[in-house]
């Protein structure tokens, strides 16, 4: 009876492990930026896809360094076999080869059976970001939210900025995938010297991207007719002195301005009320 009395332990210590609660990330850094973008050809050459699903994921810790703000984006889905599941993987995705993305991110070893339960997000695979935030059911696809237990600390177990994410069919069919690439530029400090360059904005809220034009590396104007207000000066508004600049991108990333408060980087937040937001290069001379 030793065999079946070990099995019995052995379960009972993989359930234990799966029914960890994923931990809140906190600390985050507010000084980085992370984006995956789709390449040109997919993975799976489906039936219904013309060329690949365009689009980008992009990544940075909110206001309070508690877990990651994601800005997403996706526009010409196949016609069949959604909702689409997408997730962040183990791996990279090297050559655009998905399978070599590995599994799902999932530091309490869940697993993906039973699926993820998104009122009880703590016990979904902190990989699973369409089972807690929601499956790509439309295009284009637009969503932004933070993800409490994802994590931006290059040491944690939920890290994913060296790693991948993998848009699926509803069967799990893997159709397309993109690494994360970490943002080269960093917060701008004061002025210093003689000659500076300064910046003028707008105050932000975070607001759903309805830029459907190419990203351009030369452009230093967003535009957005939301009408939003942060709750209590909360949320992506720009509380304070506020600095913009540009994430640098491929061709295939709408226009979009990251604004940095006090250090704080937002990315994928739109101009409030219309508002535009004008880089100004200004020469001093003292």
């Amino acid at each position: 009876m030793r065999g079946p009395a070990l099995f019995t332990v052995l379960a009972a210590g993989h359930a234990a492990i799966a029914a960890e609660s994923a931990l809140v990330i906190t600390g985050n850094p507010i000084d980085v930026i992370y984006t995956a973008s789709l390449p040109e050809k997919p993975f799976f050459d489906a039936s219904g896809l013309d060329g690949n699903i365009r689009g980008f994921i992009s990544a940075s810790a909110p206001p309070d360094g508690v877990g990651v703000r994601f800005t997403v984006r996706f526009e010409n889905l196949p016609k069949t076999g959604g909702p689409f599941p997408y997730h962040l993987h183990v791996n990279k995705a090297t050559d655009g080869n998905c399978t070599a993305a590995g599994t799902h991110i999932d530091p309490t070893n869940r697993g993906e059976k039973p699926p993820c339960n998104a009122s009880d997000d703590t016990s979904c695979q902190v990989g699973d970001l369409a089972g807690k935030h929601g499956k790509i059911d439309s295009d284009p696809f637009l969503a932004e939210f933070v993800d409490k237990f994802a994590s931006l600390k290059e040491d944690d177990p939920s890290f994913f900025g060296n790693r991948s994410f993998v848009i699926h069919f509803s069967n799990s069919t893997r159709i397309t995938c993109a690494d994360f690439v970490k943002d080269g530029l960093s917060i701008p400090g004061p002025p210093t010297g003689r000659n500076f360059t300064s910046a003028i904005s707008a105050n932000v809220t975070s607001a759903t991207m309805t830029a459907s034009t190419l990203f351009t590396p030369s452009s230093t104007i967003a535009v957005s007719t939301s009408t939003e207000t942060p709750v209590g000066g909360i949320g992506n508004g720009c509380v304070g002195d506020c600095t913009t600049r540009l994430v640098p991108s491929p061709t295939t990333i709408p226009s979009q301005a990251v604004t940095a408060a006090a250090g704080t980087v937002m990315a994928g937040s739109l101009m409030r009320s219309a508002a535009v937001a004008i880089v100004l290069v200004v020469g001093v001379s003292l």
